[in-house]
């Protein structure tokens, strides 16, 4: 399910999420940064994006999803040699970031996910494009 702002930009955002209320708030936050996003409902879902050649600039990813949790599709993307992709695992969970970070992700935010936290990875991640790109 890939939903494209107006005006899109070319940031690629895939949200892994299983709670509707809470990719629906993500989505609203992304869309004012004209994102193209992406949604898959756990873990196996992101990685089969990837292995159909599916390419993101960024993933936010929770943390206990069914059939394979946010951690566990963090180590299978990251051994497929996605090494560009920003990940961002999020939770409310005292003890995620520990997880999310040994996993292979980027960088950890708590839930709920303030506005100052997901506009700092998105211009870290522009910045970052506009500089490979000359």
């Amino acid at each position: 399910m890939a939903s494209k702002a107006q005006g899109s930009s070319s940031m690629k955002v895939l949200v892994v999420e299983d709670n509707t209320v809470q990719w629906m708030v993500l989505s609203q936050k992304l869309r004012n940064y004209q994102c193209e996003i992406t949604l898959a409902v756990n873990g196996k879902e992101a990685v089969d994006l990837f292995l159909k050649g599916k390419k993101f600039d960024i993933i936010f990813c929770d943390k206990d999803m069914p059939i394979m949790t946010g951690p566990e599709a963090v180590v299978k993307i990251r051994a497929m040699g996605e090494s560009d992709v920003k990940i961002v695992g999020m939770s409310a969970d005292d003890d995620a970031m520990e997880v999310f970070i040994s996993a292979g992700a980027d960088i950890f935010v708590p839930k709920p996910i303030k506005v100052q936290d997901l506009e700092s990875v998105i211009k870290e991640v522009v910045n970052k494009k506009k500089n490979t790109m000359v």
